[in-house]
């Protein structure tokens, strides 16, 4: 079916509400599910609807949690998503620290009883859109080994970073430790599809095409031993910085088992001219301007932007069955 953004959200939020979860949460979770979803990134949209209503109807999503914020130091917030859906944390951190690093100059926030961070690109541009450099780190359940084991520790534990280009759009980087998101495994499961052998190990440590053997097994970390490195990294700052469980600590996100994820999120916002004292945003400028000068280069982020343009002005093509999934709950 083809439907507008708009309307989708709005089907989208009526399906959380109908199964508990108050509006604010409903269409900011809504919003976030249907971004991801025009910018291409369907293992984290529409697909996770499913997963999601199931976790409130089993209590291990709380669907009535308020995030509640905290400043423990001039430059500090605490953000507890009280085991609720993780964009409402995400919607209040965006509101309490952009101000907070225009004040200081730089600022972080650590969310902790989180769940799924979803498209964190769509976070960290909403900072780069005021003016802001942004930093986001968020954990996962464990699906990743260290380099050279086989027993999942860490999650995919993404990393998101944006910065503001004076008269263009921001540069938005988004990326997965693991070779790829482990919700583009998912979406090959859901499809019935194949996965390419380099994106993930069964659990005796072999590349796999097999996608329910790849969810049994490890995701391969993106750039081998560094990308394992990184997890870890990410592990520190958004689980033991952030008071949240540890990856292999988590429940899944894909079930309605086991108690809450309890994941968590660590945001770094920055004034871009506190340094400088101005024209960080025109310097950046220069610097696009100049990678776009060899053929072939794309800047981060712009297909992404380019397909959620198109997507609010032309609407979204869906898939019958998955909509008939949605409209079933």
């Amino acid at each position: 079916m083809h439907i507008s953004l708009a309307d989708l959200e709005a089907r989208i939020a009526a399906v959380f509400e109908a199964n508990g979860v108050t509006a604010v949460t409903a269409l900011s979770v809504a919003r976030a599910l249907v971004a991801a979803e025009a910018a291409g990134q369907s293992g984290h949209g529409l697909r996770r609807v499913l997963a999601y209503v199931a976790q409130v109807r089993s209590g291990k999503v709380d669907g009535q949690a308020v995030p509640r914020a905290r400043r423990t130091r001039p430059g500090m917030l605490a953000i507890d998503a009280a085991f609720g859906f993780a964009y409402p944390a995400l919607d209040l951190c965006v509101t309490e620290l952009a101000p907070l690093a225009r004040q200081q100059g730089i600022a972080a926030a650590a969310i902790h009883r989180s769940h799924h961070a979803g498209v964190m690109a769509l976070t960290v541009e909403r900072f780069a859109e005021q003016g802001l450099v942004a930093m986001m780190f968020a954990n996962a359940p464990a699906s990743m080994a260290p380099w050279g084991g086989r027993r999942p520790l860490y999650g995919t534990n993404p990393i998101a970073f944006a910065v503001p280009v004076a008269g263009e759009e921001p540069i938005v980087i988004d990326l997965a430790l693991s070779k790829v998101a482990r919700g583009k495994v998912m979406a090959a499961q859901q499809k019935g599809v194949a996965i390419p052998d380099d994106w993930a190990l069964d659990i005796d440590g072999r590349p796999t095409t097999d996608p329910d053997a790849a969810l049994k097994g490890t995701m391969a970390p993106a750039g081998g031993a560094k990308g394992a490195a990184l997890a870890f990294m990410v592990e520190a700052l958004s689980a033991a910085l952030a008071g949240a469980l540890f990856s292999y600590e988590a429940s899944s996100l894909f079930d309605d088992k086991g108690p809450p994820p309890a994941l968590g999120q660590y945001l770094i916002a920055i004034d871009p001219d506190a340094a400088t004292g101005g024209g960080t945003a025109e310097r950046l400028a220069m610097l696009a301007a100049e990678m776009g000068r060899e053929e072939g280069v794309r800047l981060p982020g712009r297909r992404g932007r380019s397909l959620r343009r198109m997507a609010a002005e032309e609407g979204l093509s869906v898939e019958d069955r998955v909509m008939a999934d949605i409209d079933a709950l």
